[in-house]
């Protein structure tokens, strides 16, 4: 790969962008793969122990005076747990039937769709979770008003939270090219990679 160093000192890459890291385009992408496993398996200690949380209330002996209303969303829960699991070790799976087909920047990009929408699911899995343990141990009442809030809580740290330093981060992409710079995208970690690096994997 050709290096350059622009007038900054920063490393550019061979298509013009800036590449602080020195990185080729195959480092980046397994340097990412590796990030995304990391906080794969995170998040997948917490559904393990859920799922099975869920699992194991059918089975006691008070499962079998709850109401309708309760029975259905441990239905829907334990559901929805079951998608979440899925979609967070979707990626893994991806990773494996795709091996050693040159496919690793797609298979990275494959992976944070499913991570996320993964994130969204077990958003409703811990609220279904709320609403159903309060809704036994105090009241319906008080359980449907602190499921909303968990939910929007969580919500807003995954998915609201994020969204200012994105756009701080196009903030300054467009006054570095304002002022003339050419260098490219900014931020070398850029889950999306240039079309051409992703035409050479």
């Amino acid at each position: 790969m050709n290096r350059a160093v622009d007038a900054k000192g920063d490393v550019q890459g061979e298509h013009g962008q800036v590449n602080p890291r020195d990185e080729t385009p195959e480092e980046r992408a397994d340097r990412n793969m590796n990030e995304l496993l990391q906080e794969l398996r995170v998040v997948q200690a917490g559904v393990q122990i859920l799922v099975a949380f869920l699992l194991s209330m059918s089975f006691t002996e008070r499962f079998a005076r709850i109401d309708e209303f309760q029975r259905w969303t441990y239905v829907v829960t334990l559901l929805m747990s079951m998608l979440t699991a899925g979609l967070l070790i979707a990626p893994a799976a991806v990773h494996r039937v795709t091996f050693r087909r040159g496919l690793k920047p797609e298979i990275v990009q494959t992976g944070h769709k499913l991570f996320a929408a993964g994130l969204a699911t077990l958003v409703l899995t811990l609220t279904g979770g709320t609403l159903l343990v309060l809704d036994v141990a105090v009241g319906r009442t008080f359980a449907i008003d602190a499921a909303v809030i968990v939910g929007l809580v969580l919500t807003g740290l995954w998915f609201v939270l994020p969204v200012p330093l994105l756009r701080h981060q196009v903030h300054e992409e467009r006054e570095d090219d304002h002022g003339g710079a050419a260098d490219g995208p900014l931020d070398a970690d850029a889950d999306e990679p240039p079309p051409e690096d992703r035409a050479r994997s």
